[in-house]
């Protein structure tokens, strides 16, 4: 909205300084100010009110140390992290850009979801909570409304590359591709760097290939569920969620920055996309408000964020690495939500599988998902929050480096 008054303000009365709010840089660092400042201090105020509505955690005993001294612990709070976000993307990006839209959309979506999955479990007293069909529903509906969006919306486009060309007198030109639609992503490690999901239905021919949709939207559907889910399971013990997550959203900051810019773009040699600049603001904010978080998350937490922020920051996650055109990159950046979900497909069929083929059921691992397993071996919570943000700090690393080693 600010947005919007400033370039008013500029445009009609000159107003000095009112063109700074044009820069996407000056609305992302406002915007990540802003939500550290919500999610810290309103986030106080958030947590009191969870406390006097006894809304807190009931932890199921899986054998755990310090595990009973957590029962009661507020829950929900992931209201903390999906406030302190839009609060400054509403104020500072620009809410006709479509990527901001999808974002909007897919964090209420994502956080109407996980809301009711701990109103279940704390108000009607199901440990359960929300059946787990009805989440992989509302995960399917955010899948095909992104993939139709990414798919069909005309604004979602690429820049085709520049082509160089030797003219008829000898020299040589360069000419600068327009925006195309296209499903073309990044693919790490490879020599081009790219692939076109038509490509892979060409073999049926031309027809196959402009009804790519077939192909494109249901892994749209399958990532965003994959990644929520994996966020989800990654939320087990005080900070581990919250810092990952800032972790990886910070590194698809850059890739949105890099992409989203043509002069970055053309020097790293990677697609220009055009409008996934403005997706920095929606980013910082996104990062504010999960370090903000984590300020009352870490150990010993005085918070946990619950379903609510859980599948919200999956959902967010899998949407962005798909604008920017980083999804085949998730098992990389996302390697720790991709190792705790491994570790609890890993377990459950190991189990089955012996359990009917000598009658006892075995487990790869002490206790799933991974940071489990770390706890039943002694370690310290806090140790192993830590080493996971290690790793994820490497995996970021890698990742960036993808952008050059083909």
């Amino acid at each position: 909205m600010l947005y919007y008054l400033f370039d008013y303000l500029e445009k009609q009365y000159q107003l000095p300084g009112a063109s700074l709010f044009q820069f996407q840089t000056f609305r992302a660092a406002m915007a990540v100010l802003l939500s550290l400042l919500l999610a810290t201090v309103y986030g106080k105020r958030i947590i009191l009110f969870l406390k006097r509505k006894q809304i807190g955690e009931t932890i199921r005993d899986l054998g755990l140390e310090g595990q009973k001294q957590k029962t009661g612990t507020p829950t929900m709070g992931g209201l903390i992290i999906i406030m302190s976000t839009l609060i400054p993307v509403l104020l500072f990006a620009d809410l006709k850009n479509i990527y901001i839209i999808l974002l909007i959309v897919t964090i209420l979506w994502m956080g109407i979801i996980g809301f009711v999955d701990d109103y279940i479990k704390i108000f009607k007293k199901n440990k359960k909570g929300l059946k787990g069909r009805f989440k992989v529903i509302g995960q399917v509906v955010l899948g095909l409304i992104v993939g139709v969006t990414l798919y069909f919306h005309p604004e979602v486009t690429m820049r085709e590359r520049t082509n160089t060309i030797i003219t008829e007198q000898y020299k040589v030109e360069q000419i600068k591709g327009g925006d195309i639609k296209s499903t073309m992503t990044t693919v790490p490690f490879f020599k081009n760097n790219e692939l076109d999901y038509s490509n892979l239905i060409s073999w049926a021919g031309e027809k196959a290939v402009s009804n790519a949709w077939l192909i494109f939207i249901p892994i749209v559907i399958l990532i965003v569920t994959a990644v929520s889910n994996g966020a989800n399971l990654t939320d087990g013990i005080d900070g581990l969620a919250a810092g990952t997550s800032a972790i990886i959203v910070l590194t698809l900051g850059i890739f949105a920055w890099v992409s989203g810019n043509i002069i970055f773009s053309e020097y790293l040699d990677i697609m220009y996309i055009p409008k996934a600049g403005e997706l920095l603001v929606f980013i910082a904010a996104f990062v504010g408000a999960l370090v903000g978080f984590l300020w009352y998350n870490a150990f010993p937490a005085q918070v946990f964020m619950g379903d609510t922020g859980s599948l919200t920051i999956g959902g967010v996650i899998a949407v962005i690495a798909l604008i920017v055109r980083k999804e085949l990159l998730i098992p990389i950046i996302c390697g720790i939500f991709f190792a705790e979900s491994i570790s609890v497909m890993l377990q459950v069929g190991y189990f089955k599988y012996t359990k009917n083929t000598s009658g006892e059921g075995k487990r790869i691992f002490l206790m799933a998902p991974l940071h489990h397993h770390y706890q039943k071996k002694g370690y310290h919570e806090s140790k192993i929050v830590t080493r996971f943000w290690i790793i994820g700090i490497l995996l970021a690393i890698i990742t960036i480096v993808t952008l050059k080693v083909r």
